[in-house]
């Protein structure tokens, strides 16, 4: 479920929040118990910790997450977006780097090989719209296109998603 579980990592604490509760207001830190434990009394709080209601909400996302194994869901996604984005990296010199981890991808626009190119990023986006594929563009010089399909997804819709950005693409 966390990228430390893929890299051999032991953290000492894990902050979550956004959709640990499926919408409603909601963050936790978890740890390790004698570091949960060492804070006095009255010591760990926040805005978003402890409604009851949130807190249920978040205990059903965890079981759905479980029970329809969405983690693996997650590893299916993206091993599907990257095969095919690393496929139109190849074919695309505009794309400059594909990465990501789970259904969380990423594709990096830049121009004469290495130069951000937010302006093929905003074109892109504008044919993906209008196609109605919705996509964000993200980054430091807004040059990267993010994707996070939701992990209900069925892979055909998925593959005619990634068939509107290859269009998208071609038509630069």
């Amino acid at each position: 479920m966390f990228a430390c579980d893929h890299e051999g990592i032991v953290p000492d604490l894990i902050a979550t929040a956004k959709g640990i509760a499926g919408g409603l207001p909601l963050a936790a830190v978890t740890g390790r118990a004698e570091l949960m434990d060492a804070v006095h009394g009255g010591g760990l709080g926040g805005t978003y910790g402890g409604n009851p209601a949130a807190c249920a909400a978040a205990l059903a996302s965890l079981e759905v997450i479980e029970t329809e194994d969405l983690t693996g869901r997650a590893r299916e996604v993206g091993a599907l977006m990257l095969d095919r984005l690393h496929s139109l990296a190849d074919r695309f010199d505009v794309v400059g780097d594909v990465r990501g981890r789970g259904a969380m991808v990423a594709i990096e626009l830049v121009k004469d090989g290495k130069e951000p190119a937010p302006e093929a990023v905003a074109q892109v986006l504008a044919h993906c719209h209008s196609r109605g594929l919705v996509l964000l563009s993200a980054g430091t010089y807004g040059n990267v296109i993010r994707m996070l399909p939701p992990l209900v997804i069925g892979d055909d819709l998925l593959r005619e998603g990634l068939d509107i950005l290859e269009e998208a693409l071609a038509g630069l």
